[in-house]
C-alpha cells in the first residue's frame, strides 16, 4: 500500500450554504490554502455571478485554480484533475494544510475517489458527425459499445453520451474500462455543510439580489461586449444564462431576477445526488444549528491529531 503523502481537508456542500466562509476560518486556524473544486470560478472576468472570493479573501488566504482560463476557453475534468493533484502535492510540501472546497460534485469527486479520466482531446469533427445522429441511436450505439458506461449515463445527457462514443471509437476501449477508480495517496477527511431547505433558499435570495447590486448586470453586458456570446459554456451559467436573455429581449428584469433564484434553488437540490447525507464517507453538519461551527473546528482538531 502507498504511504499517504498527507493530509486533505475538503469541504462540500450546495451554493450559499457557507463553504466559503468557513473555509477561510479553517485556512486562517490551521495554516491552509484553500483549493477551489466550483467549475464557474475557473473563468476570468466572472466575478460576481460566481461569487468569487474577493480580493482580500485572496490576500488573506492563498487560494488556487481560480481565474486559470478565458470565458472561451474550457477545462476537462482530467485537466483539472491533474492541477488539482499538483497543487495539493505542492502546498503539502510548503508544510501547509490543502483545503478542496466546492460545489462541483464531479471535480470534487475525480479529485478524493482518483477517477480514471481518459486523456482524448475533444474531436470537432467525430463530434459534429455524432450529433447528426440522433439522441435514440446514440443511445443505442453506446448500449452496444459500452453497456456499462450506457446504463449510468441519462441518454438525454447527449454531451455525456457523445463523449463516452469519442473515447471508446479513438481508444478501442470501453469508457467505462478506462474511468477506474484508483484512491489518491492522501489522508482525507470530508465535511459537509447543510442548512435547513428553506433558510438555504433565503440565503440564496439575498445572495442574487446582492449580486445585482454589485454589479452583475453591468458584468455580463462587458462580457458581451469584449466578444463572449450567449453561445459559450460558460455564458451558460446561473446568472448569466439569464441576463443575457433579458438583454436579448426574452425576459423582463425582474422576471430575468426571478429565473436565477428559482434556478439557483434547483441547482442547489441537484447538488444532493453528488453530495449525498447517507455517503459514509462525508460528515455533516448543519451550519443552521447553535454550535455547529464549534463542533466543525473541534472534528477537525481530532482528525489532525492536534491537542
Amino acid at each position: 500500500m502507498e504511504r499517504k503523502k498527507g493530509k486533505l481537508l475538503v469541504l462540500v456542500g450546495p451554493t450559499a450554504v457557507g463553504k466559503t466562509a468557513l473555509s477561510l476560518q479553517l485556512a486562517r486556524q490551521w495554516h491552509g490554502e484553500i483549493i477551489s473544486a466550483d467549475s464557474r470560478l475557473f473563468y476570468r472576468g466572472m466575478d460576481i455571478g460566481t461569487a468569487k472570493p474577493g480580493a482580500a479573501e485572496r490576500t488573506a488566504v492563498p487560494h488556487h485554480l481560480i481565474d486559470i482560463c478565458d470565458p472561451d476557453e474550457t477545462v476537462t475534468l482530467g485537466e483539472y484533475q491533474q492541477a488539482a493533484y499538483r497543487v495539493i502535492d505542492e502546498v503539502l510540501a510548503r508544510g501547509r494544510l490543502p483545503i478542496l472546497v466546492g460545489g462541483t460534485g464531479q471535480y470534487v469527486k475525480a479529485v478524493v475517489e482518483g477517477w480514471g479520466i481518459p486523456r482524448v482531446a475533444p474531436q470537432p469533427r467525430l463530434r459534429k458527425a455524432l450529433t447528426a445522429v440522433g439522441e435514440s441511436e446514440l443511445a443505442r450505439w453506446l448500449a452496444v459499445l459500452d453497456p456499462e458506461a450506457a446504463a449510468r449515463i441519462d441518454p438525454r445527457n447527449v454531451r455525456r453520451v457523445i463523449r463516452a462514443l469519442e473515447v471508446t471509437l479513438m481508444t478501442g476501449r470501453p469508457i467505462s474500462q478506462l474511468q477506474r477508480k484508483i484512491s489518491p495517496p492522501y489522508d482525507i477527511c470530508q465535511i459537509g455543510l447543510i442548512r435547513e431547505r428553506a433558510a438555504l433558499y433565503r440565503r440564496i435570495d439575498a445572495r442574487v439580489d446582492d449580486m445585482l447590486v454589485e454589479g452583475l448586470l453591468a458584468e455580463v453586458q462587458g462580457l458581451r461586449a469584449a466578444g463572449y456570446g450567449r453561445a459559450l459554456p460558460a455564458m451558460s451559467g446561473l446568472g448569466y444564462r439569464q441576463l443575457n436573455a433579458y438583454l436579448d429581449g426574452e425576459m423582463n428584469l425582474d422576471e430575468a431576477v426571478e429565473r436565477i433564484k428559482f434556478e439557483t434553488h434547483r441547482f442547489a437540490r441537484q447538488q444532493g445526488t453528488w453530495f449525498r447525507q447517507d455517503d459514509p464517507a462525508i460528515t455533516w453538519f448543519d451550519l443552521g444549528e447553535a454550535g455547529a461551527q464549534t463542533a466543525v473546528f473541534a472534528y477537525v482538531q481530532r482528525w489532525l491529531n492536534i491537542a
